[in-house]
């Protein structure tokens, strides 16, 4: 198979609290390889916003190639979304983790977070996947 893409790069999100997210990602043992502040001319440009002004931080899994950037406008603010649990709404809609033991994750997320946790029951079996 000949494929243009090699790998995914990076995942970006903007977020409100950076140091919150921050945390919570080094928690689950992600290490920082970049962070910044962004502002100038050539942030404005290359993200097509006036006046920027952001802070970055760029998060990877130990022996991953894929990042996790993170930011937070400072200016102009993030926008809010209006209706965030809508499946149809604009935006990045979830990201997933493999992990190898989903109890001990989903206990270290109850006991360490100040995150409000949804979960959700649903799950389909596929008979024609492999594995199933």
């Amino acid at each position: 198979m000949n494929s243009l893409l090699q790998n995914i790069d990076h995942i970006n999100i903007v977020v409100k609290d950076l140091q919150k997210m921050k945390r919570f990602f080094i928690s689950f043992g992600f290490l920082i390889k970049d962070q910044s502040r962004l502002h100038g001319e050539w942030i404005s440009k290359t993200v097509g916003l006036e006046n920027v002004d952001a802070e970055y931080i760029k998060l990877t899994l130990p022996g991953d190639s894929t990042s996790l950037e993170l930011i937070q406008f400072k200016n102009p603010p993030s926008s809010k979304i209006s209706n965030p649990e809508k499946a149809n709404t604009q935006g990045l809609r979830h990201l997933a983790f493999r992990v190898g033991d989903i109890e001990k994750a989903v206990a270290f997320l109850i006991k360490g977070s100040n995150l409000r946790l949804t979960f959700s029951n649903y799950f389909t079996i596929d008979p024609s996947c492999p594995g199933h």
